[in-house]
């Protein structure tokens, strides 16, 4: 007998694939670059991991499209270069998170980080190209679709800003600014409210632009945008403080990265300022929220699932 996670999982392999397939298109050739510029940038890049933020890109513009009664696939077709182009900067902000002068990790994705393998220089490059190509992609796709030209380019317009601000200076980066700054000897430790604030930035701003631009390629309304903006925060959260648990609790071969690693740099998290059982209980509670906010415009789709699978997840 199926259940929603059965359903969920057969989706996300469904949806991977073509994720998958779609990045290897995008990508810039060899012939077109440097060759050891593009082997580190697929080296990253088509590494694996959990795609959550292109299914969750896929995810809004499928719950818009069953919403509004138009076609699935043709709102997935609108949608998909976002999707990728998201896969592109949150991989481009792995690369740089793991480099020596950052986070200093050497495992990620089940394999050594890219400056392992190609060296400081390259990585930093590699990132770089990543981020660039991610903006040049949304520019430039989808070429065509059943839209008008303008209401082509006002889509694409509306997906550009989104994600640019979520990954920039008062999104992710700025979230990873203010976490280096944290860490420095001397600094003040963050407090409850300084946590949130920065994993709302650093890791929060890109799944609620993922899942905001899904929407908005998808032709989401005033009302169902605040939905799926209020839904992705909330998730967003979930996910921060999970990923702080599984840091305590996971293996390194589970997680594809190091395990322990933000305690051991004594770094806040949220199960040492909160403890494990009140940490789960927050996420439990993000949950509901990012529920609740999708009632509110009648969106469902795969979004309630993935919601669920946040909080359930061991890797």
């Amino acid at each position: 007998m199926k259940t929603a996670a059965t359903d969920l999982q057969e989706w996300l392999g469904r949806r991977r694939e073509a994720v998958d397939a779609a990045l290897e298109r995008y990508l810039p050739a060899t012939s077109d670059a440097p060759a050891q510029l593009t082997e580190a940038m697929r080296y990253s890049l088509l590494a694996g991991g959990k795609r959550l933020r292109p299914m969750l890109v896929l995810a809004a513009a499928e719950a818009i499209a069953e919403a509004d009664q138009t076609p699935l696939e043709a709102a997935v077709a609108l949608a998909m270069p976002a999707a990728c182009a998201v896969e592109f900067i949150h991989t481009y902000s792995l690369v740089h998170d793991d480099l020596p002068a950052m986070d200093d990790d050497t495992l990620r994705r089940g394999r050594p980080t890219a400056h392992v393998v190609f060296g400081e220089g390259l990585a930093i490059l590699a990132g770089d190209g990543l981020l660039t190509e991610a903006f040049s992609l949304l520019a430039r796709e989808p070429l065509a679709s059943p839209l008008t030209d303008a209401q082509l380019a006002s889509r694409k317009l509306q997906t550009l800003a989104a994600i640019a601000e979520a990954a920039g200076a008062v999104g992710m980066v700025g979230g990873q600014a203010i976490d280096l700054d944290a860490a420095r000897p001397g600094a003040s430790p963050l407090d409850r409210s300084g946590l949130r604030g920065m994993h709302a930035r650093k890791t929060g701003a890109l799944i609620v632009g993922s899942t905001v631009a899904g929407a908005i390629m998808a032709g989401a309304s005033a009302a169902q945008l605040a939905a799926a903006r209020g839904y992705a925060r909330s998730l967003g959260l979930a996910f921060q403080i999970v990923d702080d648990i599984l840091d305590v609790e996971g293996a390194s071969a589970d997680l594809g990265k190091t395990a322990g690693k933000d305690a051991a740099a004594g770094k806040p998290t949220y199960p040492s300022l909160y403890g494990l059982e009140e940490s789960r209980k927050l996420a439990s509670d993000c949950v509901q929220e990012a529920l609740a906010a999708l009632g509110r415009a009648s969106l469902g789709g795969q979004l309630p699932a993935i919601a669920r699978w946040v909080i359930s997840r061991t890797h």
